[in-house]
């Protein structure tokens, strides 16, 4: 029938490809005449020839079965690529803005459920402090904020050990947002900017936990000292042991404890660059340093130069490794730790009962027991001037200010007499500018603070015996010590941090309470 076409087998194209002629180039006239004739049939019949198409299938296969395997790759490719009639250089495929890019792969170890916060719970009463409006539970990142908040605001900023990059400022710590006042502060920002000088009257402090709270004593604490260059305070006791701290104002945990087997400590202080720890007991001339960086103990049984029964009370110099060890008979040794040898000695009339260095280190100032001051310079053991303090029975403390302004005398009485340093260098009766008379007994210790501007004066006769002095207006403080209950029990000594930002006391009862002094921002 016209139009239709049969299928041929196999077997029939085999036979067909065998009758084809093989080479073209014998007869070309006719090829190109049963071309053309071929030719002109398809056009009449109006489609192509379909042996043709199936050869050509059978060959190359079908066009849909070609452009479906072809499909199947993830990169889209040109037909011309694909049937390697692209000849651009890999150079130019690669500036192709239009190449679409692979697909990106997610790492197989990334859990969703990680994305997710944890909520912590505030209820709990270890952090009860970090609550704020009245919230119960905090994410994780959150809580270490609140956290790194609070630990700012009891370092007064940023210490440099904990910044992660030095070259960034330190970060201003949030007040304590307990207070009305406070949050009135921060919101009226400027308009309430607090003057730099520490104002009189009231003072802004803030009641921490015990600097050995996590190392108790049942013991009498003897001496409290800040280290000069680290947040770190060290304590001892009649417990026979020398214990530090390292200051946070929230959990204060032990660094170190050291047990020295039959040697109550009486006192103990940091050489001027914080290496080395001097102690001393009550009753033999046997002491023990302690050097910090080695972590060993070296026990000092004798002195060259030195014929004196006992070592209790000194001074350490606050320039160099120098100690000023008191003597009978009104003698004074100058020591010098690393050689382990007395280079000179001061005379004064009467027995030594305080002595303070000058901020500089070349002056030393020393009282006797009946009340006489003694001047001297260190480097000539000359005596620059002599005075008797004002009123004066018998001389029991004595502290010089470190701006070189001012001479603290405590006596038996309980009165301290403040004294101007210039008057104490040129005069021979020097008239003391105040006399501070709040306490009642025995004035045993006198403290400055590092920018001069407290006096903390103590007593060991009595419980709460303890006040603090400002001194730009000569006048005290009127909330300290007030407590609900005894904090500040008989005070064995007091320290400030090196910038102010703490204040210590030893007591009797083991207890050393540590203050947070808010106006100072700084550790």
């Amino acid at each position: 029938m016209e139009g239709d076409f049969i299928k041929l087998p196999a077997s029939t194209l085999q036979e067909l490809r065998k009758k084809r002629p093989k080479s073209v180039k014998a007869n070309p006239e006719k090829e190109v005449l049963r071309r053309s004739q071929h030719a002109r049939s398809v056009a009449v019949l109006g489609a192509e020839d379909e042996t043709v198409r199936f050869l050509e299938d059978l060959v190359f296969g079908s066009e849909d079965t070609l452009f479906q395997s072809l499909g199947q790759n993830q990169e889209k490719v040109e037909p011309e690529a694909a049937l390697g009639l692209d000849e651009s250089s890999e150079d130019e495929k690669s500036c192709d803005g239009d190449e679409q890019q692979p697909p990106i792969k997610r790492a197989a170890w990334i859990d969703e459920d990680d994305e997710t916060e944890e909520q912590v719970d505030l209820t709990h009463r270890f952090r009860r402090d970090f609550v704020k409006g009245g919230e119960s539970s905090l994410s994780k990142s959150g809580l270490q904020e609140r956290m790194r908040e609070s630990f700012q605001r009891a370092m007064g900023g940023t210490p440099a050990w904990a910044q992660t990059d030095p070259t960034q400022p330190r970060k201003k710590p949030v007040e304590d947002s307990g207070s009305e006042d406070d949050d009135l502060t921060r919101k009226t920002g400027t308009f309430t900017r607090t003057s730099e000088n520490l104002p009189k009257g009231i003072l802004k402090m803030k009641k921490c936990l015990d600097c050995n709270a996590s190392r108790g004593s049942s013991d009498s604490i003897t001496s409290v000292q800040f280290h000069p260059n680290a947040q770190v305070v060290m304590t001892t006791g009649l417990d026979q042991s020398l214990s530090l701290f390292q200051v946070d104002g929230q959990s204060n945990p032990l660094v170190q404890s050291i047990f020295l087997e039959k040697f109550p400590v009486g006192k103990a202080r940091f050489t001027a660059d914080g290496l080395t720890v001097m102690a001393t007991s009550f009753r033999n001339k046997l002491f023990y340093l302690y050097h910090m960086m080695e972590g060993k103990v070296t026990p000092v049984s004798g002195v060259r130069g030195l014929s004196e029964a006992r070592v209790k009370e000194f001074s350490m110099c606050p320039e160099g490794d120098a100690v000023l060890l008191w003597g009978t008979r009104g003698y004074l040794h100058l020591l010098q730790l690393k050689t382990n040898e007395v280079v000179r000695s001061l005379k004064l009339n009467g027995e030594v009962s305080a002595v303070s260095f000058s901020s500089d280190g070349q002056k030393v100032f020393s009282s006797s027991d009946e009340g006489e001051v003694f001047v001297w310079d260190l480097r000539s053991s000359r005596c620059l001037n002599r005075f008797t303090d004002d009123g004066c029975v018998k001389s029991t403390s004595m502290s010089a200010s470190p701006n070189g302004r001012y001479l603290a005398c405590g006596s038996q009485s309980g009165v301290v007499n403040i004294y101007s340093l210039d008057s104490c260098l040129s005069s021979s009766c020097p008239k003391p500018i105040k006399s501070v008379m709040n306490l009642t007994t025995t004035a045993t210790s006198l403290r400055f603070n590092p920018t001069s501007e407290l006096l903390a004066l103590g007593s060991r006769a009595e419980d709460e015996a303890v006040k603090l002095l400002h001194m730009p207006s000569l006048t005290v403080f009127s909330n300290f010590p007030v407590s609900k209950r005894k904090i500040c029990h008989r005070v064995q000594d007091m320290a400030f941090s090196p910038h102010s930002g703490f204040f210590c006391l030893a007591t009797n009862k083991g207890r050393v309470p540590l203050y947070r002094l808010l106006h100072y921002k700084d550790f």
